[in-house]
């Protein structure tokens, strides 16, 4: 009878780590910067019609970097969820902190599952009133989840941009000078421009209406970062 293989739990549980990880890292990194009025997302993104930033629901957004098709199967669940949850209740029930408990459990069961980790990071934001501070979740492949302030960054060169963020940041900031210091954060670790073509911005704005959610197009983004 042939001896049955047999892998340490701890081994294989750093071994999946180890793999979500280096599937991450392939990517490229997302900068979360609050400002004055909510917080906003800036990622480079070459691609025009594959986003990693999207509303949620009324004043909640979704961001997330990794593989594209596995991030995106679980926006699409928040927002079913959020729909439901809306719908059952009152739209004041559905909240940033239900939305990532959700996502926590169901990273952290499919990495303890047979199958591959996902290879994705989430971060969940929530703007309220005018002196309510941002609410801003990060939920990493394992479905730990950590609440933020003021500014994150996910991705493979997450803890450099992070310390850059955090260095520079300064509270009250305007929307363009949040932009101007996400783009210098993500750039920090490489030599090479970043234009308006090249990034992917969007947020979270308290002073809109019901829905919250805004993206800026190419000429905004242009513009805010000319004007100093």
């Amino acid at each position: 009878m042939a001896t049955p293989f047999y892998v340490a739990p701890e081994q294989m549980m750093q071994d999946r780590a180890e793999y979500a990880r280096k599937g991450i890292a392939r990517g490229r990194s997302l900068a979360a910067v609050t400002f004055d009025d909510g917080v906003l997302f800036v990622s480079e993104n070459p691609s025009r019609l594959l986003s990693k930033t999207s509303e949620i629901y009324d004043r909640i957004a979704f961001a997330a970097v990794g593989k594209y098709n596995e991030f995106e199967s679980l926006r699409v669940a928040g927002i079913r969820l959020a729909d439901v949850k809306g719908y059952q209740y009152a739209r004041e029930d559905v909240t940033a902190k239900s939305l990532a408990t959700a996502y926590s459990q169901s990273l952290g069961a499919i990495f303890m599952g047979d199958g591959k980790p996902y290879e994705v990071e989430l971060l969940i934001a929530q703007v309220n009133g005018p002196t309510t501070p941002v609410e801003l979740f990060h939920i990493l492949y394992d479905g730990s989840i950590v609440d933020e302030r003021d500014v994150v960054a996910i991705g493979g060169e997450a803890d450099a941009i992070t310390e850059h963020l955090r260095t520079n940041w300064e509270e009250g900031a305007d929307l363009a000078g949040a932009l101007r210091l996400a783009v210098a954060a993500l750039t920090t670790t490489h030599d090479r421009d970043v234009t308006a073509t090249d990034l992917e911005v969007s947020g979270l704005d308290r002073t809109r209406g019901r829905r919250q959610f805004f993206r800026l197009d190419q000429e905004e983004v242009a513009s805010l970062l000319a004007n100093t």
